[in-house]
């Protein structure tokens, strides 16, 4: 719900951001100016949203990589990865536990997309905003 409600009021903010620079351009330009309606239906407004989210999403998605990287490494900057025990326990042994989660009971390839579900998490949302940013910027 909050999140819900942040993100309207974020995009409600993006649009009137936009619909005044949209317009402050058209002035410029000697170009008639639009109504706030008019403008949401406009290519720039997809655009300039996609376009953004691609942003955000592609450096989260760098940013968990390289956290998981940096931590496999050895990073200084990194908890020690002997720290708790029970965090550090490898699923596979886990895979006839019945209160283990139903990839680990499962294994093989459903394993290895859960262990790297963030990620791909991450790399698809930043497919679907470039995707959108491609289709609203032609």
């Amino acid at each position: 719900m909050t999140l819900g409600a942040f993100l309207v009021i974020w995009l409600g903010g993006q649009a009137w951001a936009g619909h005044r620079a949209y317009n402050d351009d058209q002035r410029d330009h000697g170009e008639p100016t639009v109504g706030f309606v008019e403008y949401l239906s406009q290519a720039d407004v997809g655009e300039a949203t996609f376009e953004n989210w691609e942003s955000e999403f592609l450096q989260m998605g760098v940013y968990v990589l390289l956290t998981a990287w940096l931590v496999q490494k050895g990073s200084a900057e990194s908890k020690p990865a002997g720290g708790d025990e029970e965090l550090e326990v490898d699923p596979r042994g886990h895979r006839h536990d019945p209160d283990a989660p139903w990839p680990v009971r499962r294994g093989g390839w459903v394993l290895r997309v859960y262990e790297n579900s963030v990620s791909i998490a991450m790399l698809g949302l930043f497919v679907l905003a470039f995707t959108g940013d491609l289709v609203t910027g032609a």
